[in-house]
């Protein structure tokens, strides 16, 4: 495409094998706690505990994946983390042609899949890195960035037609083979990959499972970007099964209007990953940072007040819009600023932390939003979410450090 920065083969097929998976996923979307309720007759309780369980349970079992990934090869890892998503989500299918589905299978295959995500994910990052040199890496990380939001943009409506036609376990199917394709993507990258120097004693000490948090919680500016992470992510995701009681229950929003409202606004996400690159080189990564963080924390208590009918449509996606906006500029620059900012012996421990303490998050705070919307009901447990999201722009770091200043103080100058 003209215009478009070449970024070798290599990567090439390390994006198409991301693509493929992306798009699985975004048609698997739902789909464990969707055949939960449309097979198993699972009652909100069952559903909730198959959510939150899969991200905290997931996230406690990626704690040793950390130093594990980091000491080998990184391809052979993702390879692995691809094969172990296929035949746990495989196994749905197969159980259910067989009638022996059931709940607890649900909840092992929830939380396989999230641990091998975290475990992927730190892989894929540290990979990253050694393939390309730091000034490619913003225009990697947006194009990751679009290809996620584009995935989310076409993936659920066609996931849903697709269980229509042919059946609940249908989308499962997709997204299993995705990750057999992403597997057979990372495969041509090719290329040889040296085994990691293992630095200190021999064997997995306990002071490695924390390496990636001291990393982050010595660092001046990664460590106040992870608190804030956290805190949106956990009150953005917290909030999203009271609107959905809001606006399937009380306002009588039907099912398609619910799809419209969230997948319209996801063509913000491809506006905003497009921008991160040209807007960071004009008036500098860290500036862009701080304001799109910013800017993402103001839009979700609009929801608050969203009443029924078109009018309260038309806000739905006017505020989505400019929150997927803004969280699509803001993700890219701060995947490429964790790679930046870390020194090749510990990104997969530092991305696995990261992971872990948002996934630990989310679910925490998904629960505890729950009971507060049962207390108190959706809206007001939808505003507190959006009241408390405008002061995260608070735990922003204020000054920039440098790479240069990440190098000194890992050697203890600073």
């Amino acid at each position: 495409m003209a215009g478009r920065q070449a970024l070798g083969r290599r990567f090439g097929w390390l994006w198409a094998a991301y693509a493929a998976s992306a798009y699985g996923t975004g048609l698997g979307f739902g789909a464990l706690p969707l055949i939960a309720v449309l097979v198993l007759h699972s009652g909100p309780t069952q559903v909730a505990v198959l959510a939150a369980s899969g991200r905290a349970v997931g996230a406690a079992l990626a704690v040793p994946l950390g130093p594990w990934v980091e000491f080998r090869r990184k391809r052979p890892v993702m390879m692995a983390m691809d094969l172990t998503r296929f035949t746990a989500l495989m196994s749905v299918p197969a159980a259910f042609a067989f009638g022996l589905l059931g709940f607890a299978q649900l909840l092992v295959v929830s939380v396989v899949v999230a641990a091998a995500n975290i475990a992927f994910n730190a892989a894929s990052g540290a990979y990253l890195k050694s393939l390309l040199p730091p000034e490619h890496l913003l225009v990697a990380n947006g194009r990751f960035e679009s290809t996620t939001w584009t995935a989310t943009t076409v993936g659920p409506p066609l996931g849903g037609a697709a269980i229509g036609l042919f059946g609940p376990v249908t989308t499962v199917v997709v997204d299993a083979v995705s990750y057999l394709l992403s597997a057979l993507g990372i495969r041509a990258i090719g290329g040889t990959e040296p085994r990691p120097a293992r630095t200190g004693a021999p064997r997995l000490r306990a002071g490695d499972l924390l390496a990636g948090w001291r990393h982050i919680l010595g660092h001046p500016v990664l460590r106040p970007l992870l608190f804030n992470s956290i805190v949106v992510n956990g009150l953005i995701m917290a909030s999203e099964p009271p609107l959905a009681v809001l606006l399937l229950g009380p306002l009588g929003f039907s099912p398609w209007q619910y799809g419209l409202a969230f997948a319209a606004p996801c063509v913000g996400g491809l506006i905003g990953s497009r921008l991160a690159r040209p807007l960071a080189a004009r008036f500098g990564h860290h500036r862009v940072l701080r304001i799109a963080g910013a800017l993402r924390a103001c839009w979700p208590l609009g929801l608050a007040f969203v009443r029924p009918g078109v009018p309260g449509l038309v806000l739905i996606i006017v505020v989505q819009f400019g929150l997927v906006t803004c969280c699509a500029l803001f993700n890219p620059l701060l995947s490429t600023y964790r790679l930046d900012h870390t020194d090749a012996g510990r990104v997969a421990r530092t991305l696995t932390a990261w992971s872990i303490s948002s996934s630990a998050a989310i679910a925490v705070m998904t629960a505890g939003w729950g009971l507060l919307a049962a207390v108190t009901g959706p809206r007001i447990a939808i505003a507190a979410a959006g009241v408390l999201l405008l002061f995260t722009p608070l735990l922003l770091p204020r000054r920039e450090n440098t790479p240069l200043d990440t190098e000194k103080q890992a050697a203890g100058l600073l």
